[in-house]
C-alpha cells in the first residue's frame, strides 16, 4: 500500500493484505465498531464505467469479498464458497467515494450461510446485496 493509499483514508480503518484478484481492485479496508465488521474502499479511476461512475462490477467484487469475510469468521474460519448472490443498484458511485458496508449474517445452517449487506457512501444507498455462502468443510489443498 503507498503513502497515498494510507492517507486517502479516514483514521481507524486497517487494510487487508488480499492476494489474487482482489487486489486489483482494492485496498479493502476494515474495522470493528462495538462488535461488528465494517468494510470500505475508495474508488479511482480503475473503478470507472464508460459513463464516468463507479462500475456496478467494481461494488459487487467489494461486496463480495466484505460478505465473504464476515461468513469466514461465522465459521470459526472454514471456507466457504459464494453460491449465490443477488444485488439492487440504488444509486450511482462517484470516482474518489469512499464506499462502505456493514454485512449481516441472516442465517446460518451446517452447510450454508445466508447474509446481506448495503453498500452506502456518505450516507447514501448504493446497493442492496444479498447471497449464500456454501461452507467448505475440508482443508485448503485437498483434492477430494
Amino acid at each position: 500500500m503507498t503513502d497515498e493509499e494510507r492517507a486517502a483514508f479516514p483514521e481507524g480503518w486497517e487494510a487487508f493484505t488480499d492476494p489474487g484478484f482482489i487486489a486489483h481492485v482494492g485496498p479493502v479496508y476494515h474495522r470493528t465498531v462495538e462488535g461488528t465488521k465494517a468494510f470500505a474502499f475508495r474508488t479511482d479511476e480503475r473503478h470507472g464505467n464508460l459513463v464516468g461512475i463507479v462500475h456496478g462490477g467494481a461494488l459487487l467484487t467489494f461486496a463480495d469479498r466484505a460478505l465473504s469475510i464476515v461468513v469466514r469468521d461465522a465459521c470459526d474460519g472454514a471456507r466457504a464458497v459464494t453460491i449465490e448472490m443477488s444485488s439492487q443498484f440504488v444509486g450511482a458511485a462517484q470516482i474518489g467515494d469512499l464506499i462502505e458496508t456493514v454485512p449481516e449474517i441472516v442465517r446460518k445452517t451446517a452447510s450454508l450461510v445466508f447474509v446481506r449487506g448495503t453498500l452506502t457512501s456518505g450516507g447514501r444507498s448504493l446497493a442492496a446485496v444479498t447471497g449464500i455462502w456454501k461452507v467448505l468443510r475440508d482443508k485448503p489443498g485437498d483434492k477430494s
